[in-house]
């Protein structure tokens, strides 16, 4: 990923934290704001990126919405045991990571201030790589494995809406 500072993206410092907490909760986990000069505990990518320790997603005010949506992501779509020994490096096979991906597109439509359109737009600026050369390509015309990985593990339904659930079973 890119991770250069010049790039705009939307921030924790742009949407309420009660917005924030409010679509995490839904899935059972739990938003932990870090003071703006402290690192952020359980970040694998260091700097403003969200960090994971067990089902808390850890922030800061520059913490940009797709790091935050994107780590909670990770915590949804993994199993239970997984889950339970969660600390920074969320792991996974590159099937879950696609699905990771497109989750996190599904819930930035539940952020007013995000949207789809942004999400695709930051993701692009920040360096996520996709093989059609751009997000919004990749989930419009060659997500449908992740699409499917989502439904198969009841965390989307057929009709592309989050189930408010995390990942139960391997």
């Amino acid at each position: 990923m890119n991770h250069s500072k010049s790039i705009s993206v939307l921030t924790c410092s742009q949407v309420p934290f009660t917005t924030l907490h409010s679509l995490l909760k839904r899935f059972g986990l739990t938003l932990v704001m870090v003071e703006n000069d402290a690192s952020i505990p359980g970040s694998f990518w260091g700097d403003s990126e969200a960090g994971l320790i067990g089902t808390q997603v850890l922030v800061r005010s520059d913490t940009p919405i797709h790091s935050l949506l994107h780590e909670a992501c990770h915590c949804i779509c993994m199993d239970e045991v997984r889950r339970q020994g969660l600390h920074t490096d969320a792991g996974g096979e590159y099937e879950e990571e696609n699905a990771v991906c497109y989750l996190q597109i599904v819930l930035a439509d539940g952020l007013p201030e995000m949207g789809k359109a942004r999400m695709w737009t930051d993701m692009d600026a920040w360096g996520y790589s996709f093989r059609l050369g751009n997000s919004r390509a990749w989930f419009e015309q060659d997500a449908e494995e992740a699409r499917e990985w989502l439904i198969r593990h009841q965390l989307m339904n057929e009709e592309g809406s989050p189930t408010w659930q995390v990942r139960r079973l391997q």
